[in-house]
């Protein structure tokens, strides 16, 4: 697998771009609530998508849940503007294991053109979720409570999970100076993707020895 610094995955067996938690709507959802949040984040993550898909040539993006953030983040501008982007690519499957805040926020309009699954998804030797079947974090990622419907899903050498929800980070420095950057995350139990959408909290995962951490710096991914 090929990890992008557009906080992506390309899987080139199976021709699959995966990314996690867009969070599509997020903005307007505060903005609707009262909170002054300036526009273009979902302009900026349909550019950061689309030169994936140019870079990799993908026929297909796998979503790993929270597609939408809200159904107060619904607003017009912003369905209007995906829908166009998906209108320009008719050829690109697209599928969304669903996560938590797409049960509250729905699933996606139809004219999207996305195919909604329950997790937990088989696709050997991965195993797609939303939420890992464990997270070990320094700090939830939200005040949500936690979903238990992943806890019987077990990793497996048939099955390695892959899941969202966390918006990974690392820590790098300190003494008040360090920088908190998102991060892609592989343990032993279970992989961890960053947040697509950029208007989204993190949570600093602690990797034991021998577990894969990579950084996402600008326009680079690090090993750390």
């Amino acid at each position: 697998m090929l990890l992008l610094p557009e906080r992506a995955v390309y899987w080139p067996r199976a021709g699959t771009l995966i990314v996690a938690d867009p969070h599509f709507g997020k903005a307007a959802a505060f903005r609707a609530g009262g909170i002054p949040i300036p526009g273009g984040t979902t302009a900026e993550m349909l550019r950061r998508l689309d030169a994936a898909l140019d870079r990799t040539g993908a026929a297909r993006l796998l979503v790993l849940g929270d597609l939408l953030h809200a159904r107060s983040g619904r607003a017009p501008r912003t369905l209007e503007t995906v829908a166009a982007w998906r209108a320009a690519r008719p050829g690109l499957r697209v599928t969304l294991v669903r996560g938590n805040h797409d049960r509250r926020a729905g699933d996606p309009p139809a004219e999207w053109g996305v195919e909604c699954l329950d997790a937990p998804v088989a696709e050997p030797p991965f195993l797609w979720l939303h939420e890992p079947p464990v997270a070990r974090v320094s700090e939830p990622a939200s005040s949500a409570p936690a979903n238990t419907e992943n806890a019987g899903c077990q990793p497996s050498l048939q099955a390695y999970p892959v899941a969202g929800h966390v918006h990974p980070a690392v820590a790098l420095g300190g003494n008040g100076r360090g920088l908190t950057l998102p991060c892609f995350y592989f343990g032993r139990e279970y992989g961890l993707l960053p947040s697509f959408g950029e208007f989204t909290g993190t949570a600093v995962v602690r990797p034991r020895p021998g577990e894969g951490v990579f950084v996402l710096a600008g326009d680079e991914v690090i090993a750390k």
